[in-house]
């Protein structure tokens, strides 16, 4: 058996796969829909605990252009781009962790200003493994403060995307999880 077997300790953390992050979403990441029946593997194992992050942004949020951040208005609160990709097994997801829902505070970690390292501990996890959109900004950033929470960290490296900003955001995203002590693995080879 695989030493990436998927355990009772061990919990999946699906990072914003939403409308708005998917190709004809607000703030589209190429090839994000790719990733659907990957995570969807994912959330048929029987083991592991699963979470979902999403943005859950107020309308006018600090990331948006118009106030200030780098971003288009996406992911706001309760409308269809704030959605989970509908092709995704949302109905297998154990724990949704909404972020970014404060108008003037940014959140790109599901750990951030969230009850979800709160939640892991209490059931006892260890390791996560980490999926999502998007490589360099959400993916990297809860990837990160799972490292810091002390968790160990398995990054599912096909089952994200990058959003790709500058050239080589998303390789560069890489390198600094995996210094931080983050593992790197295929999804496809977790064992069902």
């Amino acid at each position: 058996m695989s030493d990436i077997a998927a355990g009772s300790e061990d919990a999946l953390v699906v990072v914003d796969l939403q409308i708005d992050f998917c190709p004809g979403g607000a703030l589209a990441v190429s090839e994000g829909d790719l990733i659907v029946p990957l995570v969807n593997r994912l959330l048929a194992l029987s083991r592991p605990f699963k979470a979902a992050t999403r943005d859950w942004h107020p309308a006018g949020h600090v990331s948006f252009q118009a106030q200030g951040g780098l971003w288009p208005p996406h992911c706001v609160a309760e409308t269809p781009g704030a959605r989970f990709h509908p092709g995704m097994d949302a109905d297998r997801v154990d724990l949704i962790i909404s972020k970014g829902a404060l108008k003037d505070a940014d959140a790109y970690s599901g750990f951030d200003g969230t009850r979800l390292a709160a939640e892991l501990k209490s059931r006892g996890v260890r390791r996560i493994f980490v999926c999502g959109l998007a490589t360099d900004y959400c993916v990297r950033a809860t990837a990160l403060d799972g490292r810091s929470e002390g968790l160990e960290v398995v990054v599912l490296e096909d089952a994200i995307r990058a959003v790709d900003v500058k050239p080589g955001d998303g390789d560069r995203a890489i390198q600094e999880m995996l210094g931080a002590g983050c593992a790197l693995e295929k999804s496809v080879d977790i064992p069902e």
